[in-house]
């Protein structure tokens, strides 16, 4: 059963979406870590503070990316739906804020890891809640 679905997620018929989700993921993450040395190393935000913010420009980036590629086929068009998607995806990937935010303090101060490492931890962690919730909700795919 656990090998039909890895299976499934190589050659199914949603493997496609899901590498294309990862893709944007990663594009959207790295966007995020740079966002958030920025903040924390160059403008002195507390990591906290900085993850906030990186996180709330990076739901809105994810939103145009994946919206355009990952959910071509059902894309949220014309004004009203454009809109009420990326409301969606900040409900969905707003309700996951708590969880990363969680998981990054922690890492930094409980294991004492690095701030960026433990941020790249959280956004894996909370990858696949943001995914199910997207696909199901904001694009009504799955």
């Amino acid at each position: 059963m656990i090998r039909s679905f890895l299976r499934s997620l190589v050659d199914g018929p949603l493997a496609r979406q899901l590498r294309r989700f990862v893709i944007v993921g990663v594009i959207a993450a790295t966007v995020q870590m740079i966002l958030l040395w920025a903040f924390v190393d160059s403008a002195g935000l507390h990591y906290l503070v900085g993850a906030m913010i990186a996180i709330e420009i990076t739901i809105v980036l994810s939103y145009v990316l994946n919206n355009a590629w990952t959910f071509q086929t059902i894309q949220n068009t014309g004004t009203i739906d454009y809109l009420t998607g990326l409301v969606k995806t900040n409900v969905v990937r707003g309700t996951a804020i708590p969880i990363q935010l969680a998981v990054l303090f922690s890492f930094v101060e409980w294991v004492h890891a690095p701030y960026l490492i433990a941020n790249g931890i959280a956004i894996a962690l909370s990858g696949v809640y943001r995914y199910v919730l997207d696909a199901r909700w904001t694009w009504g795919s799955t």
